[in-house]
C-alpha cells in the first residue's frame, strides 16, 4: 500500500508541476506577491492551527515538532482553488491548481531533521482597463499582468529536551523570478494602431531564519495543554531588477512581434524585506481523541517594500492573523470501523494582510473543514476551504474563494537494525 501512495504522490506532483499557476489574485502585484501559507493540509483544516506535534506528522508551522516525528516521513501537499473576483458590479471565475510543499522528516533518537521545499509567495494577476475618448474616439486599453514565485529551500533541525519540551531552527534559502508586464494600446480614427509594452523581470534571492519552541504537559490523567511559539527575525532578499521597453505589434495568431528595436532601461536593484514574525498559540485536548486551540500571529508588515519602488495609494501596515480550531477522533484504535478512525478536523481564521490600498485594509477570512484518513501507518488529508479576501469598496477586487485541499503524509521505519532469530 505504501508504494502505491508513493506512486500516486509523485503522479500528484508531476501534474502540478506541469500546471503550476499559483494565483490569480490582483492583490499579488504588490510586496512579495500573495504570501502562501506554510502548513501542512492537516494544520489547514483547522484553521491554520499549528499547535500540535504527534509521531505521523510534520508540522511545518514550527520546527520544534520535526522532533516528535517518530517515523520517516514524506509529505507532499497540493490545492485546487476557485475564486470568483467582484469588482464594480462585474465579476471573473478563476481556478488554479498548485503545489504547496514537498519535505521529508527523519527522525534519530531526540532530534528530527527535515529538508524541503515550497512557495513562499506567487504573482499571478491580468488586470485590463479600457478608456475611450468620445470627443476625439480614441480608445485607451491598459493590460498588467504578472506570474512567477519565491520559493523556499529550507533544512530544520529539532531537539526533545525532555518529553515536554522541545526547540527547533529552520534555515531556509528565498529564490525566484517575478515578471511583469505593462501594454498600453492606443486606437483612433487616425492612429489605427499603437501598442507599447514595458517588461520588468526580478531574480530574487535571500536567507532567512525561523526558530520554534514546544510545551505540552498533563492538567489531568486525560487532559494536555499544549503551546506553541516561533519567531522569524527580519531577513533580507535581493531583487536583481531588469526593464525592457519597445513598440510592440500581433500577427494573425496572435504572437507577440517587436515593431522596433527594444531597450533596456537602467533600473537599481531592490533590497526587500521578509518581516519580523512571531505567533504564539495554546490548546487542550486529549491524546488521539481531540483537540481546540487558538494561535495569534503578529508581522511587522509596515517594513515591506515593493520590487519597483513606491506606488501612489498603496501602503503597508503591520498585521495580525488568529486561528482558531481542532480536531476529534470517535475511535482512534477501532477495528471494527474505519470511520471511527478517521480524524474530522474543523476551524476558522482571520487575517489582516497588512496591504492597504485606497485607505482599506485588505483582509481575509476562511472556514475550513477536513478529513484524515488512515492508511496503515500513513494519511491522506482532505481540506475544503470556503473564504473572502479583499472588498470591493474605492473600486477593489472582493475574491471569493473555495480552496479543495489533498496532502499525503507516507511513514515508514527506515534505517532498522535487522535481527535474525
Amino acid at each position: 500500500m505504501i508504494k502505491k501512495l508513493i506512486v500516486f504522490a509523485s503522479i500528484l506532483f508531476s501534474i502540478v508541476s506541469w500546471s503550476q499557476e499559483n494565483t490569480s489574485s490582483p492583490y499579488s502585484y504588490y510586496g512579495l506577491g500573495e504570501i502562501r501559507f506554510k502548513g501542512t493540509e492537516d494544520v489547514r483544516a483547522m484553521g491554520g492551527l499549528g499547535i500540535v506535534s504527534d509521531s505521523i506528522h510534520l508540522n511545518l508551522l514550527n520546527p520544534a515538532s520535526y522532533s516528535k516525528i517518530k517515523f520517516s516521513t514524506f509529505a507532499v501537499g497540493a490545492t485546487s482553488s476557485f475564486s470568483t473576483l467582484e469588482a464594480n458590479e462585474t465579476s471573473e471565475k478563476t481556478q488554479r491548481t498548485s503545489l504547496n510543499y514537498i519535505a521529508v522528516a527523519i527522525p534519530i533518537k531526540k532530534f528530527g531533521f527535515t529538508f524541503g521545499l515550497m512557495p513562499y509567495s506567487s504573482v499571478g494577476y491580468k488586470i485590463e482597463n479600457n478608456v475611450t475618448n468620445t470627443i476625439d474616439n480614441t480608445e485607451r486599453n491598459k493590460r498588467n499582468t504578472g506570474n512567477g514565485n519565491i520559493n523556499s529551500f529550507f533544512l530544520g533541525s529539532a531537539y526533545s529536551i525532555n518529553k515536554k519540551f522541545s526547540v527547533g531552527l529552520d534555515v531556509s534559502y528565498n529564490f525566484g523570478e517575478i515578471e511583469t508586464e505593462y501594454v498600453e494600446s492606443i486606437y483612433s480614427p487616425i492612429i489605427l494602431q499603437l501598442r507599447s509594452r514595458e517588461k520588468n523581470l526580478s531574480n530574487i534571492t535571500g536567507l532567512s531564519l525561523r526558530t520554534g519552541l514546544f510545551y505540552n504537559t498533563k492538567l489531568n490523567e486525560k487532559h494536555n495543554i499544549f503551546t506553541s511559539f516561533t519567531f522569524s527575525p527580519e531577513a533580507k532578499l535581493t531583487s536583481k531588477n531588469e526593464r525592457n521597453i519597445a513598440t510592440i505589434i500581433y500577427n494573425v495568431n496572435g504572437t507577440e512581434l517587436i515593431s522596433t528595436p527594444s531597450q533596456d532601461i537602467p533600473v537599481d536593484d531592490q533590497t526587500l524585506i521578509i518581516p519580523t514574525k512571531f505567533s504564539f498559540g495554546a490548546g487542550m485536548g486529549r491524546n488521539n481523541k481531540w483537540l481546540l486551540g487558538t494561535e495569534i500571529t503578529f508581522t511587522e508588515n509596515s517594513k515591506m517594500k515593493n520590487r519597483f519602488g513606491e506606488i501612489a495609494g498603496v501602503n503597508y501596515e503591520n498585521s495580525t492573523r488568529i486561528a482558531f480550531g481542532g480536531y476529534y477522533i470517535p475511535k482512534y484504535d477501532s477495528f471494527s470501523n474505519y470511520f471511527s478512525r478517521v480524524t474530522y478536523r474543523a476551524g476558522f481564521r482571520y487575517e489582516n494582510s497588512g496591504l492597504v490600498l485606497r485607505n482599506e485594509s485588505i483582509n481575509d477570512y476562511g472556514m475550513t473543514f477536513g478529513l484524515g484518513l488512515p492508511v496503515g501507518l500513513s494519511k491522506i488529508n482532505l481540506g475544503f476551504e470556503f473564504g473572502k479576501k479583499g472588498t470591493t469598496a474605492q473600486g477593489l477586487v472582493q475574491e471569493n474563494y473555495f480552496n479543495l485541499n489533498i496532502g499525503l503524509s507516507l511513514n515508514d521505519l527506515w534505517f532498522r537494525k535487522r535481527e535474525i532469530n
